[in-house]
C-alpha cells in the first residue's frame, strides 16, 4: 500500500484533478467565493484549502515573526496571530498596507488577539517601511513572509526583492494569487493585472535568478485548490 506522501504525489500529477482545481477556481470566482470565510470574527479572503496550508506551515515553523503585505479586512493577520497564540512565546504578525480603512483598523486593534499584531500603513514596496519591517525582523530566529497586497508583476517582484532577504532557512515566503494567471481574459475588470502580469509571472523571474528559494510542490499537491500554485515557496540556503 503506497504512504501519504505517495498518494499526494500521484494525487498533484493527476493531470484531470489539476484541471478541476482551477475549474473551480474559475466558476466559482463571479460568485466571490472566497470573501465568503471569517477567521475569529474577521473576513479573511481566503479559499479555505490555503488557511489549511498556512496552518501547516506556521505551526511546522513556529515563527517568531510573521509579515503580511495587504490587510484588508485583517482575518489572515488575526489567523496568524491566532496560531502564534496557541505556539506560545512572543510571536507577532506585522500588516503592511498602503490604505487600512479606519473601520478594518479598529476591527482588528479591537481584537482580542491585537496585542500580537502590529500595523504599518504605507506601500509595501516603500524603501523606508521596508526599512522598518527589516528592523522588526533582525535578530529574529524565524521569520515568514506572506505577500498578498497590489498583484501587479512589478509590484509583487519588487516585493520579493524587498522580503525575501528577510525569511529565514526552513521558513516559507508565500505569495498569494499566482492563480491569476490561470483564469479568463476580463476577469478582473478595472484591475491592472491579469494573465501575463500577476503574482506568478514575478515568481517565475525571481526564481529564475534566486537559488535561495525552492517551490514546496507537496503543499500544493496536497491542497489540490488554491489561489497560490507554485508560490509556497521554502528558503534552503542563505
Amino acid at each position: 500500500m503506497p504512504d501519504e506522501t505517495d498518494l499526494i504525489r500521484a494525487m498533484g500529477s493527476n493531470r484531470e484533478l489539476k484541471k478541476m482545481a482551477v475549474d473551480f477556481l474559475r466558476e466559482t470566482a463571479p460568485y466571490r467565493y472566497t470573501y465568503h470565510f471569517t477567521w475569529l470574527g474577521l473576513p479573511i479572503i481566503q479559499l479555505p484549502q490555503d488557511i489549511v496550508a498556512v496552518q501547516d506551515i506556521v505551526w511546522r515553523v513556529k515563527p517568531d515573526l510573521i509579515i503580511e503585505t495587504g490587510v484588508a479586512h485583517g482575518g489572515s493577520l488575526i489567523l496568524s496571530a491566532s496560531l502564534l497564540e496557541l505556539i506560545g512565546g512572543e510571536g507577532e504578525v506585522l500588516g503592511i498596507d498602503i490604505d487600512i480603512h479606519p473601520h478594518n483598523r479598529a476591527a482588528i486593534e479591537g481584537h482580542p488577539l491585537a496585542r500580537r499584531v502590529r500595523l504599518i500603513e504605507g506601500s509595501s514596496t516603500d524603501p523606508e517601511v521596508a526599512a522598518r519591517a527589516a528592523g522588526m525582523a533582525r535578530g529574529k530566529k524565524s521569520v515568514l513572509v506572506m505577500l498578498d497586497s497590489d498583484h501587479t508583476h512589478d509590484h509583487v517582484l519588487r516585493e520579493l526583492h524587498l522580503y525575501s532577504p528577510l525569511v529565514t532557512v526552513g521558513s516559507y515566503l508565500v505569495v498569494f494569487d499566482t492563480s491569476i494567471d490561470d483564469m479568463p481574459a476580463g476577469l478582473y475588470p478595472g484591475r491592472p493585472w491579469g494573465r501575463g502580469n500577476n503574482p506568478r509571472t514575478a515568481v517565475r523571474e525571481f526564481l529564475a535568478t534566486n537559488d535561495q528559494f525552492v517551490v514546496d510542490q507537496e503543499i500544493e499537491d496536497k491542497i489540490l485548490v488554491t489561489v497560490a500554485s507554485g508560490g509556497y515557496l521554502t528558503r534552503v540556503k542563505d
